[in-house]
């Protein structure tokens, strides 16, 4: 799978060498990591997208990305599904930028890039969710277009829900 490009970031699908390199916080020569990466999260998401491969074979285009800036090439973070489609057609996404990144717009960035996606995909929802706390996650996905849809006493969740069908290269993909 090719890399996904918007105007300023570079979405990179992951490897499975790139996500053994992540786990273990060792960068190959030619790497260039931000300070700040990987984040503990990145590491649980590479875990998680590991055990997937193993199990089922690689995901994607549903499984993780590193978020590179085009300017410098720097891995400033990730984003993902959380696994293959449902069967309803429901993903679930998760993303994080190192400290040094964040207020940039560059997550809401890289997330209407992944939601765009899902959609080109035939996903029909795509869910997220964010700590109470976390106000800049829940504004991320407000202005990548998701909606609120509820809470409860730790997190928020959010979604996008697009038409049962949707024309993908000329082709109508039914629900």
């Amino acid at each position: 799978m090719s890399d996904l490009i918007t105007e300023r970031l570079l979405l990179h699908p992951m490897t499975v060498e790139e996500a053994r390199r992540v786990v273990t916080r060792t960068p190959a020569p030619g790497d260039r990591w931000a300070p700040g990466y990987p984040s503990d999260g990145d590491v649980k998401a590479a875990t998680d997208f590991l055990n997937h491969c193993a199990v089922t074979g690689n995901p994607q285009p549903f499984g993780g990305y590193e978020i590179r800036r085009r300017a410098d090439g720097q891995v400033i973070g990730g984003l993902g599904f959380h696994g293959p489609p449902c069967p309803d057609r429901s993903v679930t996404i998760g993303y994080g930028l190192v400290p040094g990144a964040r207020g940039q717009g560059y997550a809401t960035e890289a997330l209407r890039e992944l939601l765009r996606l899902a959609r080109q995909h035939g996903i029909a929802r795509v869910k997220g969710d964010a700590d109470l706390d976390n106000i800049a996650s829940q504004r991320v996905m407000a202005a990548a277009g998701m909606r609120l849809t509820g809470e409860d006493e730790r997190v928020r969740y959010y979604e996008i829900v697009w038409p049962a069908a949707l024309s993908v290269g000329g082709d109508t993909l039914p629900a």
